[in-house]
């Protein structure tokens, strides 16, 4: 005992610097990752209501989707990989060119603006890595550390989009390799996703929670249609993973070329868009989140959080950009507000449970899912959160958004399989 003392203060000089090394690093990087994250927020509120007042412009998306394609060649990124590239660069510490950066913002505020069904936190942790990444290279990190600095800015960018630092500190070092956390990366990613946060509060003043105003008491009954509904939400977020994969694969097979290929797509979500009569299901759709949470009495179709998976896959599948982080909490949050309006239960804590249970079933992140919740609707509802969640992670298999993660041990056996996600 006396010679590990001895030893801790001999290296304590040692691991001050290091310490003080990435909280430098973290504020640096929840500055500039923070400020570029926010306004990439303020364009994707502004295009979205220019395209809610000018409803015609959906007509040009096929049109738009050409000129993202035509962006993506020109700086030499004819496949995008999008979120899979970086959740490799975290797993094998690869670099994340800088150029994604630009590349990613703009395509994702011309499919908002043009009327693309996408989301905009899973387009963040492209712009976070990618800066991340840049920064570290900028200050000589070296190639060990590359990790640190991606997980560094993915963690700052999801902050300051969604307004939960909490989340964004543990998404990041969760979401790569399940099973598995980095954290190594704590200090940074913790740090980092603070001053995202109250950098992205000056930018964009404003609160994204969504407290519930009423939550029964949890009791036996409780528990058990908790469960069942999670489990529900658990086959919903599978339905939504594979929808994405598959689209994209049907989209690929018949469509081989890009350009084709997106205005394929466009066409065919102007075309879904005349059916369904109006733009519930384009753009992020966050004013149907609020409403299934704070309004008791609002009507939607018991179908909409299919129709919302159908619009995703399309847009996403055929080459837009964007994220499909917000779609999942629409699916979420539609599936429950319906689950509970025919079964009795309160609509509200459904449509709050289910957006944190299909987060969960599509990124197999149950910790950074339970933060969110926690962030976004307080912690009176904390047991039917725990209970749902996990039930979720557990009965959605090896299913999820991104075909790059990879599941480290089984969530049923106590046994290493390391297996990519379908």
């Amino acid at each position: 005992m006396g010679t590990n003392y001895v030893a801790y203060w001999k290296t304590l000089p040692y691991k001050l610097l290091v310490g003080l090394k990435w909280i430098g690093f973290g504020v640096l990087t929840g500055i500039l990752v923070g400020g570029v994250s926010a306004l990439f927020a303020k364009a994707i509120v502004l295009v979205t209501g220019f395209r809610l007042a000018h409803t015609w412009i959906v007509f040009l998306l096929p049109l738009a989707g050409l000129f993202i394609v035509w962006f993506y060649h020109r700086l030499g990124a004819r496949k995008p990989r999008g979120t899979n590239l970086v959740l490799e660069a975290i797993r094998e510490s690869e670099r994340v060119p800088v150029k994604m950066a630009p590349l990613i913002i703009v395509s994702t505020v011309l499919t908002h603006l043009f009327g693309g069904s996408a989301g905009r936190e899973g387009a963040a942790l492209q712009v976070g890595g990618s800066l991340g990444h840049g920064l570290g290279q900028l200050l000589h990190f070296r190639k060990e550390e590359r990790r640190r600095t991606i997980m560094c800015g993915m963690s700052a960018a999801f902050s300051a989009l969604f307004g939960t630092p909490l989340a964004a500190t543990v998404l990041s070092m969760e979401i790569s390799t399940v099973g598995v956390m980095y954290y190594s990366s704590l200090v940074p990613c913790a740090v980092s996703a603070l001053t995202a946060h109250f950098v992205a509060q000056v930018i964009n003043p404003g609160s994204e929670a969504m407290l519930l105003s009423a939550v029964p008491a949890f009791h036996v009954r409780d528990a058990v249609c908790t469960g069942l509904f999670a489990w529900a939400c658990a086959l919903v977020s599978i339905l939504f993973a594979t929808s994405m994969h598959s689209s994209k694969k049907l989209l690929q097979k018949y469509f081989p070329n890009d350009y084709i290929r997106v205005a394929v797509s466009g066409v065919i979500i102007v075309v879904l868009t005349l059916l369904v009569g109006d733009q519930t299901y384009n753009g992020t759709g966050s004013n149907i989140i609020a409403s299934c949470i704070e309004n008791p009495t609002f009507k939607l179709a018991f179908y909409a959080f299919l129709l919302k998976i159908l619009f995703t896959s399309v847009t996403l599948g055929g080459g837009f950009q964007g994220g499909e982080i917000v779609p999942s909490l629409f699916i979420g949050a539609t599936f429950g507000h319906v689950v509970g309006s025919f079964t009795g239960m309160n609509p509200a804590l459904c449509s709050a449970i289910g957006m944190a249970c299909v987060f969960c079933g599509v990124t197999n992140c149950p910790l950074a899912s339970l933060l969110i919740a926690f962030e976004m609707f307080g912690f009176d509802a904390s047991s039917y959160f725990i209970l749902a969640i996990a039930i979720t992670y557990l009965f959605s298999g090896n299913y999820g958004i991104y075909g790059a993660q990879k599941i480290r041990f089984s969530k049923w056996d106590p046994a290493e399989i390391d297996a990519n996600t379908h």
